[in-house]
């Protein structure tokens, strides 16, 4: 419920510090201001050093990109890495990451330690040098990413004919890996839909 029901807890004089979604949940917010509370919310930090030791988003999204790929291993009917058995030879998984961000990173790193092939996507080409770094195969798509890239070095929120386009380059991507994991996120607005059910 977005933390609704903890709203009428608070009351004038408290402090609150934490996850808040100011962005997407208004009305929270407004509420704990209306009652007369200071709120911070930690995800509105900068990202700079010395803010380090409360980027908050950044935690957890390593977290999660750590988590995605080891759900994805307990889910997926084979093993992640090549083996040689005598039955014969297993091949390794094929895992797309979307999204070379801090979650997309670790995930990316993740997927590469249990021994699976890697590509990873992101819309900012500055990603490919880190995404390499971790062993992966950085992806091109024919697409105009000029200003993919905002403040902070976060994604910026392109059109609707640009993620259209983008799925259809990436269909073929999706349907020859084994797992595909998106974590691209534009900060203070939904995440867009990169992968669509067709």
């Amino acid at each position: 419920d977005g933390g609704q029901a903890d709203l009428a807890k608070f009351h004038s004089g408290q402090i609150v510090v934490g996850l808040l979604d100011p962005l997407g949940n208004t009305e929270a917010v407004q509420s704990l201001a209306g009652a007369g509370v200071t709120s911070f919310a930690l995800e509105l930090l900068p990202r700079i050093t010395r803010a380090q030791s409360m980027d908050v988003l950044s935690s957890q999204a390593t977290v999660a990109g750590y988590k995605a790929v080891i759900q994805a291993a307990n889910m997926l009917n084979r093993m992640y890495p090549l083996m040689m058995t005598a039955a014969g030879t297993i091949t390794p998984a094929h895992v797309l990451v979307v999204g070379a961000g801090v979650a997309g990173l670790q995930a990316i790193a993740t997927a590469r330690r249990l021994g699976s092939v890697v590509q990873a996507y992101d819309v900012r080409p500055a990603s490919r040098e880190q995404v390499e770094s971790l062993g992966a195969r950085f992806v091109e798509l024919e697409l105009e990413t000029a200003d993919a890239e905002g403040a902070g070095g976060y994604a910026e929120a392109l059109g609707d004919d640009f993620y259209r386009k983008q799925g259809e380059l990436m269909a073929k991507l999706v349907s020859d890996s084994d797992v595909v994991i998106t974590t691209a996120a534009v900060p203070g607005a939904k995440a867009p839909i990169l992968i669509s059910a067709d």
